[in-house]
């Protein structure tokens, strides 16, 4: 038993090492900028509420929206309010509301408006007395990239990116990381020119998602995996995201982007770098990003990009009883576009664990349904010693990862058939979040939200790995772009009939979730 005494300005109470205490955040405040669009509405606002709602936020919480609509401190609470309402995660109490609203205020302006800016900065002055802020604030850009530059030079010029003494200011960014390694680049360094490295917190809301931590604890807290987790004993990974929808009213943002920037050089690249990783020192920010890195550093593009990477278009057909337009006939799109709805490509990673294991990975939207998954396919038995037909029916081996939207795993393996004869047929064993625990998981966005207020970057991809994403991205972008066009696939289905031969080559299949 240790024989230290405690500090005398130290709460013995608060022991770290005790699970019954969350982390809350200190006093702070949150300024959005975009406060009007469907993110904030939707995410943003509800997720804010919602660590209220759970004793998450400190009393002195302040929200304060920017924007160019010209309301008053009252008619952005009552914003506020009707967003909560509809939804939150949590039920809606009005003491808990009553609180957050007392810290809500809202400025009018362009983010080229010097006077708007200086709004702000008295606005934040005035809270900081209000209700105790301590000077800490984060800086939300819901935003469209292109302002960014704009927000950021502001916020340096009105002396709003620097607090005063050991308060802190952050900068929270929104994908897209720039469409390329060079914009990425140019992006980060006007970013750096204003908030330090590591006060830039760069959201990607699937690492938010509780299913996404799990891997590193299926992974590093149980012995039973990772012994097999290398090439020895996986055949190949399939790392899936599918949309059921189409573009819907997104066609300028969409259009010259596409499936393989929008979702694979952020999500499937971090799903791919955390299944892959090696076991990090600890959970530190730095131990993580650097084994990320390293994996991200070693995956290799294949040599024949047209054989081994395949992109589509959803094409008119119908899809759950409605008729639906195809990629080419929505509002507001190009009739010849060449940009991708559906994107698959074959990486491999070069280092000793996983030298020659195949690396499946795809999105795409107006798929079959919408799923999000990592599937590890083990290799087959080097001999089975059944009666032959004993084995028709068994697959391979094979562990997934559910990420959305029926939260869980699934074990795929062999079992004999009741009865009097020895048949081998695949079953599977499920574990589902919903079942297993009484506490529903917290949307990503609390998660992101509460971690960016405590200085915590543990989920949030650096600017190292943004870039070496688009390092791996930008030669398949450039190969597209030379050659052919996308290839059409019915609304509804699975993807382009090439994706299909992309994997039959290889003597695999896709899994169908």
């Amino acid at each position: 038993m240790s024989t230290e005494t405690p500090d005398r300005g130290s709460n013995p109470l608060r022991d770290p090492l005790d699970r019954r205490l969350p982390r809350i955040a200190g006093p702070s405040g949150l300024i959005i900028f975009g406060v009007t669009g469907d993110l904030s509405r939707k995410k943003l606002m509800p997720a804010v509420y919602d660590l209220a709602n759970r004793g998450l936020l400190p009393p002195g919480f302040a929200l304060v929206g920017f924007a160019r609509r010209s309301w008053e401190n009252e008619d952005f609470a009552q914003e506020v309010h009707d967003a909560v309402k509809e939804h939150a995660r949590t039920p809606f109490r009005e003491e808990v509301w009553q609180q957050l609203a007392e810290g809500c205020r809202f400025v009018q302006g362009d983010f080229d408006d010097d006077t708007a800016f200086e709004t702000l900065k008295s606005t934040i002055e005035e809270l900081d007395k209000a209700r105790g802020t301590g000077g800490n604030f984060a800086f939300y850009l819901s935003v469209p990239p292109k302002f960014f530059p704009n927000v950021v030079q502001q916020l340096k010029k009105h002396g709003l990116s620097q607090g005063t003494g050991d308060s802190w200011r952050r900068a929270v960014i929104e994908k897209p990381f720039g469409h390329d390694l060079a914009s990425a680049q140019d992006l980060n360094r006007i970013v750096h020119d204003v908030f330090p490295p590591n006060e830039v917190f760069r959201i990607d809301h699937y690492l938010g998602k509780e299913t996404v931590q799990n891997i590193l604890a299926l992974r590093f807290a149980n012995t039973m995996y990772e012994p097999i987790w290398n090439r020895s004993y996986v055949d190949h990974v399939q790392i899936t995201m599918a949309e059921d929808i189409g573009i819907g009213g997104r066609a300028g943002y969409y259009d010259g982007i596409g499936a393989a920037r929008d979702v694979i050089q952020n999500h499937l690249l971090q799903l791919l770098a955390l299944t892959a990783m090696e076991e990090p020192g600890s959970f530190h920010p730095k131990a993580l990003t650097a084994e990320k890195l390293k994996v991200l550093g070693a995956v290799q593009l294949p040599d024949d990009l047209g054989k081994h990477t395949v992109r589509g278009q959803y094409a008119h057909a119908w899809q759950g009883g409605e008729e639906v337009l195809g990629y080419l006939e929505e509002d507001g799109i190009d009739p010849k576009s060449k940009t991708d709805t559906y994107a698959a490509i074959k990486l491999e990673i070069n280092n000793r664990r996983w030298a020659g294991v195949p690396f499946y990975l795809r999105t795409g939207k107006r798929l079959g349904r919408r799923v999000t998954e990592i599937a590890v396919i083990f290799k087959r038995a080097p001999y089975l010693p059944f009666e032959s037909g004993a084995t028709e029916e068994l697959g391979q081996n094979a562990l997934v990862i559910r990420v959305q939207p029926d939260e869980g795993v699934t074990v795929r393996f062999g079992s004999k058939v009741p009865g009097t004869s020895t048949e081998v047929r695949d079953v599977t064993m499920d574990f589902a979040y919903g079942e297993s625990f009484t506490e529903s998981s917290p949307e990503a966005y609390e998660r992101l939200i509460l971690d960016v207020l405590l200085g915590d970057a543990n989920l949030f991809p650096r600017h190292q790995e943004v870039e070496l994403s688009w390092t791996i991205l930008d030669p398949i972008e450039a190969y597209w772009d030379k050659h052919g066009k996308p290839a059409q696939y019915a609304s509804g289905t699975w993807g382009p009939a090439e994706a299909d031969e992309m994997l039959a080559r290889d003597g695999r299949s896709w899994r169908r979730p």
